[in-house]
């Protein structure tokens, strides 16, 4: 992370100072006004404004807590460990991002000096644009999608391991500095930077961490999801049903549940943008591409690919590169 940054973020602030001075308590007013300790947005955020970030409170055990807003807490120096909904130890390391839904209880352990995080304290209204810029069916749109509403049962966190990320480490600077230096636009801007963002952590499907032994259907679908993400080009509902020991038609059912399409869908879907993308960003032929996807019928292709872009891919390629590309 940038010097600069680091040293803005390591300052003492005057509730950690406090808390140097013999304080020992979190001073719960500071976040909320109700009896119960639900960190209440309208405390850390100014008026019209989606999206704030803020250093992790030093020196103190955090205790349990829950949120009204989403919270993504990325990790810029040391270490800190959380725990989720009472039962998951999660250790954030340098470079490691944990996005946090409204569903979640929080408890975190004191931190050193140099045990540098910050929180992005999020409404969800922020995320009209991130998720538009995602595929539907992708592991982060049915997590987002779930975590936008307070009550929703879905998964309640998502833990990245993705230090060795540079495009991600730079996006999340990038924010960071934004609403630090207190930009102007900062919500638009970092509106695009959120989608961005998902967009490239979507590819890190194999560095994800979320709850086990809990909401055993959901976990199911989840780890269905991950499946695809990865085994787009040769995977079968036939080899995951295997691999979590259930029978295809029932694996079948909960996606279609869950998602309102079954696995074939949800297949065909991840290697129609997989193959758009090639389109975009690459001079392969079409021909190519289809196989390089998984598909061995270039008619059954060519079809689908018109009913879901409504485009030829000659077309969808003409209109997505640069001229000069």
């Amino acid at each position: 992370m940038d010097p600069r940054i680091l040293e803005i973020l390591k300052q003492i602030t005057p509730e950690e100072q406090e808390i140097l001075n013999g304080n020992t308590d979190v001073r719960r007013e500071l976040y909320t006004s109700a009896k119960s300790f639900i960190i209440d947005s309208g405390r850390l955020l100014s008026k019209g404004k989606l999206i704030e970030v803020r250093p992790h409170t030093r020196f103190v055990h955090f205790p349990r807590h829950g949120h009204n807003y989403v919270e993504m807490v990325y990790m810029c120096a040391g270490s800190t460990t959380h725990i989720i909904n009472g039962s998951h130890r999660i250790v954030l390391s340098e470079g490691d991002l944990l996005l946090l839904g409204q569903n979640a209880t929080q408890e975190i352990l004191p931190a050193g000096e140099n045990d540098i995080a910050v929180n992005f304290i999020i409404l969800p209204e922020f995320f009209d644009k991130a998720i538009h810029m995602l595929e539907s069916g992708s592991i982060l749109y049915n997590f987002i999608l779930s975590t936008l509403q307070a009550h929703n049962a879905g998964r309640s966190y998502l833990h990245f391991h993705v230090r060795d990320a540079l495009p991600v480490q730079n996006l999340i600077e990038n924010m960071i500095w934004t609403l630090v230096q207190k930009s102007s636009a900062p919500n638009t801007i970092n509106q695009f930077s959120m989608g961005l963002l998902f967009l490239n952590l979507t590819s890190f499907a194999d560095a994800i961490d979320y709850e086990e032994g809990e909401l055993f259907d959901q976990n199911l679908v989840f780890m269905a999801l991950q499946y695809i993400d990865e085994h787009y080009r040769s995977g079968t509902l036939e080899e995951y049903a295997s691999s979590v020991h259930m029978k295809p038609y029932a694996i079948s059912r909960l996606l279609k549940q869950h998602t309102s399409r079954n696995f074939k869908e949800l297949l065909m879907e991840r290697r129609l943008q997989q193959a758009a993308y090639l389109l975009a960003n690459t001079k392969l032929p079409a021909e190519d591409i289809l196989h390089a996807v998984g598909y061995e019928n270039s008619s059954f292709f060519y079809r689908k690919f018109r009913e879901k872009y409504q485009k030829s891919p000659r077309e969808f390629r003409r209109i997505s590169q640069p001229p000069n590309r």
